[in-house]
């Protein structure tokens, strides 16, 4: 086990409520205690889709991203949802991780997987006779993150997926902040490392080099692991290359986790780069949480440690001081739960608005 740094092992693991549960209260709607609503999770790697009825999340499926086309993620995402979706499915909610234009359910932008300029809102709400309501995944995972039973406890809070990309989430006065144009908020592409001693360099293809996607996502750490393996024979890593294997940051995880100290290494490398991103939202925001979640975070303490150490040491003094930084409480499930949220928590907000 990595040890804590001072100070930082409280504001990692002590349990906190925030708020006074006055931010997710909702008047009744025609929702029924037996709906169930339905999460999908799109990622650069893998998509998700899981059931939220009662409060709990079953009937889970898990299959590899079909990055051929969109058309050909579109209709694994249906198939995805049709084969756990039952007689009292109520509306689908979606996380992407892309620039999505919220209103219209449209995706701007998108670096990781190929739904850039599809309306994909409108296109799933077709195809599948639902309700569907599309936004970026680490908005919903933040939205996950921030509810405890169905109700909002956390007024303040950022998210930051950590799988293929980083992905940002913001929660503010209990609500998901999605700025003027609905696309924040995309934390993964602020830059935290550049040369600018002769100015700003020419902007590059996105991610952006120097930018906290660049250096601490799971791409990074396949990066790190395969540079390491090369370089370091001797090592957990080194073996698994000299026997063929294909090297990933996955393999690090497990490494580390068993003790290899190169991988170790690897994951405070990642850490550490994330907690200079950590610093740089609470210096601007100075939220109750930090939640870092997505595939990464299984690494768990081996990944906490650095960031936790480095964002502290990088925050200004006074700032922060109630600011608790901790792993995720749903893991990488995180995604798929808030996508099944924000699916109930738009369709009652639209059904309220009809009851007017």
């Amino acid at each position: 086990m990595v040890p804590r740094a001072r100070g930082a092992s409280e504001s990692a693991i002590k349990p906190r409520r925030y708020g006074h549960g006055r931010f997710g209260t909702r008047r009744p709607s025609q929702q029924q205690m037996s709906d169930s609503f339905i999460g999908v999770d799109v990622g650069g790697t893998k998509v998700a889709v899981a059931v939220l009825g009662d409060g709990e999340l079953s009937h889970r499926g898990i299959q590899p991203t079909d990055a051929t086309d969109g058309d050909a993620l579109i209709d694994e995402i249906c198939t995805l949802v049709e084969s756990v979706r039952g007689d009292d499915a109520r509306a689908v909610g979606v996380g992407v991780p892309s620039v999505i234009d919220f209103d219209s359910g449209r995706i701007r932008a998108s670096v990781n997987v190929p739904l850039a300029d599809v309306p994909l809102r409108d296109i799933l709400s077709e195809r599948l006779g639902l309700p569907v309501f599309v936004d970026n995944d680490a908005n919903a995972a933040a939205l996950a993150e921030a509810c405890e039973n169905g109700e909002v406890v956390v007024a303040n809070l950022v998210m930051l997926t950590v799988g293929t990309g980083v992905g940002g989430g913001i929660v503010v006065n209990g609500r998901l902040y999605r700025g003027a144009s609905g696309a924040a908020a995309e934390l993964g592409h602020t830059i935290v490392a550049t040369g600018l001693d002769d100015g700003a360099p020419e902007p590059d293809r996105f991610p952006q080099p120097g930018s906290l996607e660049s250096l601490a996502a799971g791409r990074a750490l396949d990066r790190l692991a395969e540079a390491a393996a090369a370089s370091r024979p001797d090592s957990t890593l080194g073996r698994l290359h000299a026997a063929g294997d294909e090297i990933t940051g996955h393999q690090a995880v497990e490494a580390a986790k068993a003790g290899d100290e190169v991988a170790v290494d690897l994951l405070r490398v990642l850490g550490e780069r994330l907690g200079i991103g950590i610093a740089n939202m609470i210096n601007t925001l100075d939220p109750d949480v930090v939640a870092i979640g997505g595939g990464v975070s299984i690494a768990g303490e081996l990944l906490l440690e650095p960031a936790v150490r480095v964002a502290r040491a990088y925050v200004l003094p006074g700032v922060g001081t109630e600011t608790e930084i901790r792993l995720s409480k749903h893991g990488p499930t995180g995604g798929v739960l808030g996508a099944a949220i924000l699916a109930k928590e738009e369709l009652t907000r639209r059904d309220e608005r009809e009851e007017r």
